[in-house]
C-alpha cells in the first residue's frame, strides 16, 4: 500500500500485512539492507520524527516473519499521511513506527518494509482506528496481472456490501496480532470434507489465521491430505513432479490446452467462499502450475492467493470480516 511519512511527506510503498503489527521501513543511514530500488527514507529531513528515548525498553523493535524475512531498528513517532478519495490527504501525528536499519529476506525492491494491520497495540488499524470507524478492506489483483494494482480502503469506503457478500465472525484468540476464522470444512466441487480438529472442538474458538502477508494457505495435515486427495481426482490431467519444496500437487500444462481446476469452497462460519483456480494454483513457471495450499502443524492461514479477486472487509468493532467476488484489476 502506498503511504507518506514525514514532515514533509516522503512516499513509500508498503506490503499491508494482516498478520503483524509493526509499521516500518528501511531508513538512512542504513547498515544492512535489502536491496530498494526507491530512496531511503532520511528522519533527519523530517521535522516531525521524534525517536523514543532509549530510557524506556521500548526505543528498539527486532521483528521475525514466518518466511525468515527479518528487521531491526529504532521505535520513533512520526507523522504518516494516507491518500483520500475526498481529494485531499489525511495525517495522521505521532504514530509509532519502526525504522529499520537492518533488514532482509524476500521484499520487493520497489517496496519499503510492512505496514502492519494486525489486531496488536502497535498495528496501524489499532493506532488511527477511531479516525476510520476501525474499518478497512482490500482487494488484491492476481500476482501476474500486469491490469491495475491492488486497492486498500479505510473507513466508511472500506465497507464491503451487496450482491454476492458473505460474512463471517473475527474471533479472539490467543495472539491479539491475529485475526482468526473458524473454517468448517471444504468442499471440492461438490464434495464436502469436513474439518474435524478436537483443538477447536469449542465452537466459540477459531481455527485459522486470515493473513494479506503469507501467499499460501495452510492446513492441519490430515484434513489437507484428504483436500489433497480429492482435487487431482476432479482435474483430467496428469500430475507432475513438484519443483517446488512446499507444493506437492503440480501440473505441466501443454501450450495447446487450458487448466481446468475444480471450484474449492471455504466453509467459514456463517460465510461460504468460493474459490477458482486464480486463487487455488499458483503458477511456478511458464507452463507449470502448483496447488497453493500445504499442510502444516502450527496455525492455519488462510493466504493472499486464496484471497485475490475479492474484496475483502474488516470491520473491527462488529468483529467481522466480509468476502465479496470482485474483480480487483477494474477497481
Amino acid at each position: 500500500m502506498k503511504y507518506s511519512i514525514g514532515t514533509p511527506p516522503f512516499e513509500v510503498m508498503g506490503i499491508a500485512d494482516t498478520g503483524s503489527d509493526l509499521v516500518w521501513l528501511q531508513c538512512k543511514p542504513c547498515k544492512k539492507c535489502y536491496n530498494q530500488t526507491t530512496p531511503l527514507f532520511d528522519s533527519a529531513k523530517s521535522s516531525s520524527y521524534k525517536p523514543v528515548s532509549c530510557n524506556s525498553s521500548l526505543c528498539k523493535y527486532d521483528v521475525e516473519y514466518g518466511d525468515r524475512s527479518y528487521s531491526r531498528g529504532n521505535i520513533a513517532f512520526e507523522t504518516l499521511t494516507l491518500g483520500s478519495t475526498r481529494g485531499s490527504s489525511v495525517a495522521f501525528p505521532k504514530i509509532a513506527i519502526g525504522c529499520g536499519f537492518t533488514n532482509g529476506g524476500k521484499f520487493d525492491p520497489k517496496g519499503s518494509g510492512i505496514v502492519g494491520l494486525g489486531g496488536g497495540g502497535i498495528s496501524l488499524m489499532t493506532q488511527i482506528g477511531h479516525s476510520v470507524d476501525f474499518k478497512f478492506s482490500y482487494c488484491l489483483v492476481p500476482s501476474f496481472e500486469s491490469k491495475g494494482a491492488s486497492k486498500i480502503n479505510f473507513g466508511e469506503k472500506a465497507v464491503v456490501a451487496g450482491s454476492g457478500t458473505v460474512t463471517t465472525p473475527i474471533i479472539r484468540g490467543s495472539v491479539d496480532t491475529y485475526y482468526y476464522l473458524k473454517l468448517e470444512g471444504m468442499s471440492v466441487g461438490s464434495k464436502r470434507i469436513e474439518l474435524i480438529d478436537n483443538s477447536t472442538s469449542n465452537d466459540a474458538k477459531g481455527n485459522i489465521i486470515i493473513d494479506s502477508g503469507t501467499t499460501l494457505t495452510f492446513l492441519p495435515k490430515k484434513f489437507y491430505a484428504k483436500l489433497e486427495s480429492e482435487v487431482p481426482a476432479q482435474i483430467k490431467m496428469e500430475r507432475d513432479h513438484s519443483p517446488e519444496q512446499f507444493l506437492s500437487l503440480c501440473y505441466k500444462i501443454p501450450s495447446n490446452e487450458t487448466f481446468e481446476a475444480p471450484l474449492v469452497t471455504a466453509h467459514f462460519s456463517g460465510a461460504d467462499v468460493v474459490l477458482n483456480s486464480l486463487n487455488t494454483f499458483v503458477s511456478v513457471s511458464d507452463n507449470e502450475t502448483c496447488f497453493a495450499f500445504a499442510p502444516v502443524i502450527a496455525d492455519s492461514i488462510f493466504g493472499n492467493i486464496a484471497q485475490t479477486n475479492h474484496m475483502v472487509g474488516f470491520d473491527l468493532l462488529k468483529k467481522t470480516v466480509s468476502f465479496k467476488p470482485t474483480d480487483c484489476t477494474k477497481m
